[in-house]
């Protein structure tokens, strides 16, 4: 039989394995375990869009209410008094407050929490990073009363000394200049708050650090690189949008905080040139000190000023998603 008579068709080129799991993620989940997991994820993301605009749709609905009957610019009013007709408040200090407090904890932790997480990552031995990371692990569990009460018997009564030193070098700007009086003001409030962020920032930055390639790290000491070079051009870079998620994270929570800012500060409708005079105030704090006296419509007046710490909230998550989304080539998932 002649051989070039037979068929001799060659079947084509099975696609390889890549390929077809694109196919099939393609065409959606077809196992019952995968039907069932995408639909509680995908429910999961609804559920949590849905929550979201049923707090806006509340705080919006409930702060309409109060702001159409304040008597004052809502936005500038350095008073808040609820119980007068007609009503005045607004809330420039509570503002003012909230975001230099939440300034000064982030200047005080983001750079000592990085620094915790590189020496734990790559400086200390084993034996001395993994308890260094368990205490660590413990302050970030302990409730914020508890920072609170430490703060108001502790750290106040010893903050006259950093007080006095920073007015005796520094009290010409202003900014450091300190009347006397117990140190019950902004600074110490942001400075508490950099205590309770700590353990957040450099928990998450201590696990993003640990996922650094190691061959890139390798190749840069190869190459002689010391290993603080090794740190700045490879480790660094990587775990950049992790420590930007993980400040987010401290800075939601500094930004929220309520017992612990209401048990150190005294509050007053005042906006101070100098961080170290008492007074000031923030939202969360004011909330928690009036919303049990408060009328209905001073608990509306509150509901309004918490619109602006959620607004305010999501501004400050936002802007990070898009400081991380211009990174990306330097994120973690994409190494």
């Amino acid at each position: 039989m002649d051989i070039s008579t037979q068929n001799t068709e060659v079947p084509p080129p099975t696609p390889p394995p890549s390929t077809i799991e694109q196919k099939r993620a393609a065409r959606g989940a077809t196992r019952p375990g995968d039907r069932v997991f995408l639909g509680l994820s995908r429910g999961s993301g609804i559920l949590l869009l849905v929550i979201m605009a049923a707090i806006a749709v509340f705080l919006t609905y409930r702060a309409a209410i109060a702001i159409s009957k304040d008597h004052a610019n809502f936005l500038t009013t350095f008073e808040w008094n609820t119980n007068i007709e007609p009503p005045v408040f607004g809330i420039a200090v509570l503002a003012f407050g909230t975001v230099v407090s939440a300034i000064i904890a982030m200047a005080l932790a983001v750079p000592v929490a990085v620094g915790i997480a590189l020496f734990i990552t790559h400086y200390a031995p084993r034996k001395l990073g993994g308890p260094i990371a368990y205490v660590i692990d413990l302050l970030a569990a302990v409730p914020s009363i508890v920072y609170g009460l430490w703060g108001a018997l502790v750290l106040v009564p010893h903050m006259g000394g950093l007080f006095g030193w920073l007015d005796h070098y520094f009290g010409w700007t202003g900014i450091f200049e300190w009347q006397g009086g117990a140190p019950r003001s902004m600074l110490t409030v942001g400075v508490l708050l950099a205590i309770m962020i700590l353990p957040i920032i450099t928990n998450v930055s201590r696990e993003v650090f640990r996922q650094a390639p190691m061959m890139i790290q390798e190749a840069a000491l190869a190459l002689g690189a010391t290993r603080w070079e090794v740190i700045r051009m490879s480790v660094l870079p990587f775990g950049r949008s992790g420590v930007i998620s993980a400040s987010m994270l401290g800075l939601g929570r500094a930004l929220g905080e309520t017992m612990a800012v209401a048990t150190v500060l005294s509050p007053t409708f005042d906006i101070n040139a100098s961080l170290l005079d008492p007074g000031g105030g923030t939202f969360a704090q004011n909330i928690a000190s009036k919303f049990s006296e408060a009328t209905p419509f001073g608990q509306d007046a509150l509901i309004a000023s918490g619109l602006v710490l959620f607004v305010i909230t999501l501004v400050v998550n936002g802007a990070a998603r898009v400081i991380i989304n211009r990174r990306k080539e330097y994120s973690g998932a994409n190494a």
